[in-house]
């Protein structure tokens, strides 16, 4: 099975390829269809495993084929690190879709992140 096989469009295909990944990891082929079919997934799975593609890409997907008022999509984690960790993931893996991606987390200037959020983002992390 390939990401093509999953339903995933050309686009993140393309940058799951180009990061090197040519087959789905276990997690990723159970939540990646049920998510883009709009059901709801609780999934767990080891490190490293590929749990933050399992999330990000069929968000991304949505956001790519999808209008609405923004942010349309919301991430919430437990450290400022996994926040920055998604938002990278998410950056890399929209990198061939017209959306953008900011990441917002307590201990720093707010005033950058407010000025950030008000110039509009797709994934919020």
């Amino acid at each position: 099975m390939s990401f093509n096989d999953l339903g995933l469009t050309p686009e993140l295909a393309r940058a799951v390829a180009e990061k090197g990944y040519t087959t789905p990891t276990p997690i990723q082929r159970a939540a990646i269809p049920g998510v883009l079919a709009g059901r709801d997934v609780l999934a767990g799975a080891q490190t490293g495993t590929g749990k933050t593609a399992a999330f990000v890409l069929p968000i991304l997907q949505k956001l790519a084929t999808q209008s609405g008022r923004l942010p349309r999509a919301l991430v919430l984690t437990p450290t400022r690190e996994l926040a920055a960790q998604v938002a990278e993931s998410a950056r890399e893996y929209g990198r061939h879709v017209n959306l953008r991606t900011l990441v917002i987390f307590g201990g720093v200037s707010e005033k950058p992140q407010i000025e950030a959020l008000r110039s509009g983002c797709d994934l919020l992390v």
